[in-house]
């Protein structure tokens, strides 16, 4: 026996790497197998030191939030810039104007309830879907491994380890089988460190081959973990597009709002003063509309509305910007296994190579199967077609890993016809008695065996079917005891696994045939992508041929030309070249992975990654948009925005529609509220030039706000939008809001202008005032319809209500005195019309013009 294999065995066991045994653990080292020289593993701490951990408060009690809490909830939606001004503006019109126009006040109230009403919902959402996804690190207590919530793990803990388990907490190793982990999320090395006994585990980190236990020896908020997961799980808009879009907006509004505040002030109590009262009163209506305060709650509650719908679909969004990320996206990475294909497999044929017989090559497989107490879905197969004798006794394991595409196991052959099958000389280990020693690999065949193998013709031929195939191969005997190297049976010592040249000379004696299980919502999830005009990738470490008939399988567009990774350029451009050219590619390794994303976002594209796997993870990170399945190790969960808690392939379509929705009646909907923040900083500096009294009341563009623009945006964000997102937010929305500010108060101040020489006398002001609303309501109006395009029949329903509800104002005595709007005469009003109506027309042709011209 090797020393590696001493060492590995005396530490933990190979059956056990540092866990509980796995299903048909029988044939795993132990104690008695190795004539005592195993040391027993550490059974953890008791539940009288765990009791005492707790009651010293050394537990990891970290308050991991997948959302705002309640107080900032409100204290977001409440202590607001905007919220102050208009606040201050509130309470003055309280004291010195009627009820009517402090009306804004009121609104400003019921939005801001709204919105702290749908963000505690999402909330409630949130925190309930983190419940259900949250990892559960296996703790070994009173020598027994159980799941705990991570919040239930105390110090000098045992935890034990698999590929794909994150680091919960920081620790120190205390037993370790092949445990190599996984750092990059910390260090950014992709290179994954092996473990040994001693060696420190950052939390943050993950495995990613291997398996072994370490003790914690930092819980709470002085583990690494802690910050990595309260910092990944928070409910925030930063890094968003969208928010920073709108940030900048607000900016620039109060840089505008400011000194137009201040000189309509100056005009409105210095020049056409009437009365103290009703000069306060024009100048707060003039302050009050250039605030977009709807805007930054609308996206908000769009938002938030967002996060429920997909949370009713077992979709967690760990962060608020990946909804509208991935309405971004224009490209999606697929991992074949998990994504595409079901976890589960099926063995469906066993072909038996160069003599080998099958009894014996069936009893190999038995134990390869039982040397993994962590299997993944392949050995799984194995495991429940080949149970195992429990005759056999593992002398080492080398765990699976995506970089290596194979796992393997060093036996000594014990018990009723070990080795006695097949003719001297073959893989069979003809001759081979009691303590013969044979190592055996599992894997890739394309990688195990060299090319040119007349085994591979074979596998070509089965891939071509979508079957996946894995090669068992006998490697090398050593010489540990002068046995003929040559012979495949023998006592001679197997050369360690972890030998770089373990492949080298291996000869193969069996490929095993799996079937995966197509998801059966895979087809119609690639075609909605297809629909979408976003270009789907099959990205995976299985053999090309293979993957490409699984998604020939689901119709996939490009399947037929399947690419090998390993002969992709590794030059970046070139790399993403063949990408855009391509849609299938197999034998891709995790560094791969990453580098194609990376090759992909070069090229413009905005990437979305799916995996459930420990190879995934890199790229994930990398992405634009991380997507895992809920099944997915830990680690692919951590790192992910998104997760599918179903494992249901066919959410995605939901959550890239959720995101455009969001997105593109946002964008709609801004173009609405920065009109009117044009259009009334406009007024105000032809008020404070002309030297003319500011023409509305407060209540008037109360009003009109509420019907050309709050009531419409609410139903507006929250209608379907299928157009993918597009760049420069602020750019698409100031281009079209400018040039209709500009013309809506053009509009308005030539008829207010025109209603100033036409009426006197003592109503005369409430009179030019009333057409003054007519024109600029006709307009906004107009705005409206723009925006409302394409109609459908709520669309038209939408903005015929609104001009119905104006118009029950304009005919309604006690709206009338209410709102202080009466038309009077004939002339005026209709002249207020066909002004509106040239306001309209060129405002038409404006919109048209700037679409040419300023492309978004």
């Amino acid at each position: 026996m090797t020393e590696r294999a001493k060492i590995n065995t005396g530490d933990d066991g190979a059956d056990d790497h540092g866990r509980s045994p796995g299903p048909g653990s029988g044939s795993g080292p132990d104690s008695d197998s190795l004539g005592g020289a195993v040391a027993p593993r550490s059974p953890g701490l008791t539940a009288t030191e765990v009791a005492k951990r707790v009651e010293r408060g050394e537990v990891n009690d970290v308050p991991v939030r997948s959302s705002r809490s309640t107080a900032d909830i409100v204290r977001g939606n409440v202590f607001t810039r905007f919220n102050a001004i208009i606040g201050v503006l509130w309470l003055i019109m309280l004291f010195v104007a009627p009820f009517q126009d402090s009306l804004f006040g009121y609104v400003i109230i019921a939005n801001t309830g709204i919105g702290i009403v749908q963000e505690l919902r999402a909330k409630r959402t949130l925190d309930g879907l983190a419940v259900i996804g949250e990892a559960k690190p296996t703790v070994r207590r009173d020598g027994v491994a159980a799941e705990i919530s991570t919040s239930e793990i105390v110090l000098d803990d045992l935890i034990e380890l698999g590929p794909g388990d994150k680091v919960v907490v920081d620790g120190v190793v205390a037993e370790a089988d092949n445990l190599e982990v996984d750092e990059s999320l910390l260090t950014g090395e992709a290179d994954p460190v092996l473990k040994q006994p001693g060696d420190r585990m950052m939390s943050g980190s993950f495995v990613v081959a291997g398996g072994g236990a370490f003790t914690a020896t930092k819980v709470g908020r002085e583990a690494y973990a802690a910050q990595l997961a309260e910092e990944a799980s928070r409910f925030t808009l930063v890094r968003s597009e969208l928010s920073a879009g709108i940030s900048t907006i607000l900016k620039y509004v109060t840089w505008m709002m400011i000194p137009t505040a201040i000189g309509l002030i100056i005009s409105q109590l210095v020049g056409e003063n009437n009365n103290l009262k009703g000069a306060i009163a024009r100048t707060v209506g003039g302050i009050v509309p250039m605030i977009p305060e709807g805007l930054v709650l609308l996206t908000s509650v769009a938002f938030a509305i967002g996060v429920i719908r997909l949370g009713r679909k077992q979709c967690l969004v760990q962060e608020l910007p990946a909804i509208e990320g991935l309405a971004r996206v224009d490209v999606v990475c697929l991992d074949k296994t998990g994504t595409l294909t079901e976890g589960g497999m099926d063995v469906t044929r066993l072909q038996t190579l160069n003599g080998a017989d099958e009894a014996y090559v069936r009893r190999v497989l038995g134990a390869l199967g039982a040397s993994d107490p962590r299997p993944n879905a392949s050995l799984q197969a194995l495991i429940d077609a080949y149970p195992d004798s429990g005759e056999w006794r593992c002398t080492d394991a080398l765990p699976f890993s995506s970089a290596r595409k194979y796992s393997g196991a060093a036996f000594e052959e014990r018990g009723n016809g070990a080795g006695t099958s097949g003719a001297a000389g073959t893989s069979g280990g003809a001759g081979a008695g009691a303590g013969a020693y044979s190592t055996w690999l599992l894997g890739a065949p394309d990688v195990l065996l060299p090319a040119g193998d007349p085994a591979l013709a074979e596998v070509d031929r089965l891939n071509e079917q979508g079957l996946r195939v894995l090669l068992l191969a006998r490697a090398a005997a050593g010489n540990g005891d002068g046995s003929d190297a040559g012979s495949d049976g023998g006592t001679a010592e197997p050369t360690p696994l972890d030998s770089p040249d373990i492949a080298a000379g291996a000869r193969a004696t069996a490929l095993v045939v799996l079937e995966q299980r197509l998801r059966p919502d895979a087809a119609d999830t690639l075609a909605y992508f297809a629909d979408q005009n976003v270009a789907a990738k099959v990205i995976s470490g299985d053999n090309a041929v293979s993957v490409g008939a699984v998604a020939g399988k689901l119709g996939m567009a490009g399947a037929a030309n399947t690419i090998d990774a390993r002969t992709l350029p590794t030059e970046r451009e070139a790399m993403a070249t063949a990408l855009d050219e391509h849609t299938v590619f197999g034998r891709v390794t995790p560094q791969q992975k990453r580098d194609m994303v990376a090759a992909l976002q070069s090229h413009g594209h905005t990437v979305a990654m799916t995996g459930d796997g420990v190879n995934d993870v890199l790229a994930l990170k990398d992405a634009d948009i991380g997507v895992s399945m809920g099944s997915g190790s830990e680690a692919t969960r951590a790192v992910a925005q998104i997760v599918l808690l179903d494992n249901s392939f066919a959410t995605l379509p939901s959550v890239v529609a959720e995101g455009r929705r969001v997105i593109g009646n946002i964008t709609r909907v801004a173009t609405l509220f920065l009109t009117k923040t044009v259009y009334s900083v406009l007024l105000a500096v032809l008020v404070v030039v002309t030297g003319v009294q500011y023409p509305f009341l407060p209540r008037h563009l109360t009003l009109l706000s509420t019907l050309t623009i709050g009531v419409p945006a609410f139903f507006l964000a929250l209608a379907p939008n299928k157009e993918r997102a597009k760049p420069n937010f602020v750019r698409r929305v100031m281009r079209y809001s400018i040039p209709a500010g500009v013309i809506a108060a053009a509009a308005t101040f030539t008829t207010y202008l025109l209603a100033r020489h036409y009426y006197t006398g003592p109503g005369a002001l409430d009179a030019e005032t009333s057409v003054a609303t007519l024109t600029l309501f006709l307009v906004s109006m107009w705005v409206l319809a723009i925006i409302a395009r394409p109609y459908t029949w709520w669309r038209l329903l939408l903005v015929a209500a609104m001009g119905g509800a104006f118009l029950v104002v304009l005919v309604v005595p006690w709206l009338q005195q209410f709102f202080a709007l009466k038309l009077v005469g004939v002339t005026m009003p209709w002249t207020a019309v066909a002004i509106a109506a040239v306001g309209s027309a060129i405002l038409e042709w404006a919109w048209r013009w700037v679409g040419r011209r300023f492309p978004a």
